[in-house]
């Protein structure tokens, strides 16, 4: 995904700063805004920022920072 592009790219809810994650540090490419708890896919190089296309975030699920 185009770094520029990146830069530009906001939450489509709150309108706060977007993290793009993609593997292999993370299990799939997507943007996840951390303020509403969503992350938005990624499909062939487009984010896809529709709400009803976002995923909820499991705060249970272990992060990159968590020890295993």
């Amino acid at each position: 995904m185009d770094i520029r592009l990146l830069e530009l790219l906001v939450c489509p809810i709150c309108k706060g700063p977007l993290e793009h994650q993609r593997p292999p540090q993370h299990e799939r490419q997507e943007l996840v805004c951390h303020a509403d708890h969503l992350a938005f896919p990624v499909r062939d190089g487009i984010p896809v920022m529709l709400e009803s296309e976002a995923r909820a975030l499991d705060d249970s699920a272990p992060t990159a920072d968590a020890p295993r």
